[in-house]
């Protein structure tokens, strides 16, 4: 990748396996062809330029796969999670709504009377 100001030339170095191919592609292509052309961004990493009428409109590029969590991370996951619940680190539904700036819930759970009876 080469960067040109107006008194020097810069050269950036990155290693091989963080580069991505870059190609150009016209619109009418991307539209015949958008699935071929969203697997190969993801698969071969490779950052499409759009063009229209010879001028670059859009860029697309692949996304960065999720980290794939093993199940020992899982597991201390969980683990601190029971600590906090036992040191009374929690929040109601109602705290978490108001914090992200959700409205109150219309509905508010009711404990359903039964009869003995019925339990029985």
């Amino acid at each position: 990748m080469k960067l040109r100001t107006h008194l020097c030339t810069l050269w950036i170095v990155l290693p091989l396996h963080t580069m991505a191919k870059t190609r150009t592609i016209g619109v009418r292509s991307l539209r015949a062809n958008m699935q071929k052309i969203l697997n190969e961004a993801r698969r071969d990493n490779v950052h499409f330029v759009i063009m229209r009428f010879g001028e670059p409109v859009a860029h697309l590029v692949p996304v960065k796969p999720r980290r794939k969590r093993t199940m020992e991370q899982l597991e201390a996951d969980i683990a601190e999670a029971r600590r906090q619940i036992a040191r009374g680190e929690w929040y109601t539904t109602e705290e978490v709504r108001q914090m992200l700036g959700l409205p109150a819930s219309k509905y508010r759970r009711q404990r359903i009377k039964t009869s003995r009876s019925y339990r029985q």
